[in-house]
């Protein structure tokens, strides 16, 4: 009951940061680009549900929830998108550089597919070593068409290294839709067998599954088994980049949008729990008003932190020899 608990607040607590950061975002004291995961709050919970602290983690540029799920500081998040010295990346990377070493969670880029041949450098690296440890690199669909993507399953396949490929398939890469960009009737799943890789399409806005599914292929390659490929289908509420909704932009409709949202990932759940009764509208409300406390506190830090010293521009460039 607790895990299942876990799960609901997890999911929870990203929507309301994102929330929080899109409603101050028109302030405009958070000068970076900032990409928006509502929506997609299932799939970063339900795989990092079986990470440890010391496993890895990479996303690319839509990336809070990846952050948040496994254990990075939301005081240094917020930080960040205001450009401040204590931000996780000391206010110089934005939204789409985070990383809390700490917690496991290594690095964001906005290159698209960027992160993914990384993901699997690491773990190679450590493969002689006695260890259990895996990699788990986040993406979405429009890196499946990145050459980089094949390569690092070929490698990945070869080596059988313990990497879990998580593709979160919101149907769209900026405005163009899957099917446009990628031939008819294959999943991106269907790519990793021919990479002799297990493969698994799922619903992503079922955290369950999710958990089930992520935590099937995790303890498989802790075990020596190799690397996994899931594909989870979800959906993103807002523009692309942006705190705003799009549909004026007609690359997608409403009755689209709609159905998406009558399957979201955090109603769906609660549905469940209220009627296991480990939820209810008492311990519902506890748990909002304890995330709003900590977002709140999270925005006064931030607020109140400094900005990085311009003579210090060009300070972490270059590692030092």
């Amino acid at each position: 009951m607790d895990n299942l608990l876990k799960l609901f607040e997890s999911m929870l607590r990203i929507r309301m940061v994102e929330e929080m950061i899109a409603e101050r975002y028109s302030e405009q004291e958070m000068r970076c680009p900032t990409h928006f995961c509502l929506g997609q709050e299932a799939v970063p919970v339900g795989v990092s549900s079986h990470l440890r602290h010391t496993d890895y983690v990479y996303s690319g540029h839509r990336s809070h929830g990846h952050y948040l799920a496994k254990g990075g500081s939301l005081k240094a998040m917020v930080s960040e998108l205001y450009g401040k010295e204590t931000g996780c990346a000391l206010g110089r990377g934005g939204s789409q550089h985070l990383n809390d070493l700490d917690a496991g969670f290594i690095a964001s880029a906005p290159i698209l597919g960027g992160t993914i041949p990384i993901a699997v450098g690491s773990v190679y690296s450590t493969k002689s070593n006695v260890t259990d440890k895996v990699s788990v690199v986040y993406f979405g669909d429009g890196a499946t068409e990145e050459g980089i993507f094949h390569e690092a399953l070929n490698f990945a396949s070869v080596k059988k290294l313990p990497v879990i490929f998580v593709c979160e398939n919101n149907l769209y890469s900026v405005h163009s839709s899957f099917d446009v960009r990628q031939p008819k009737d294959r999943n991106i799943a269907d790519i990793g067998p021919a990479h002799k890789i297990p493969s698994v399409r799922a619903n992503g806005n079922d955290v369950e599954e999710v958990m089930k599914i992520a935590g099937d292929a995790i303890n498989r390659a802790r075990d020596g088994g190799g690397p996994s490929l899931l594909e989870f289908m979800t959906y993103r509420w807002l523009e692309h980049c942006g705190p705003n909704k799009d549909l004026d932009l007609s690359y997608r409709n409403k009755e689209e949008m709609d159905e998406w949202l009558s399957k979201c990932p955090i109603k769906l759940f609660e549905t469940k729990l209220y009627k296991k009764n480990i939820l209810n509208k008492e311990s519902r409300f506890r748990i909002e008003q304890k995330i709003l406390k900590e977002i709140n506190s999270a925005f006064e830090y931030a607020k109140k932190s400094p900005f990085p010293d311009p003579q210090t521009l060009f300070d972490y460039t270059y590692v030092k020899s």
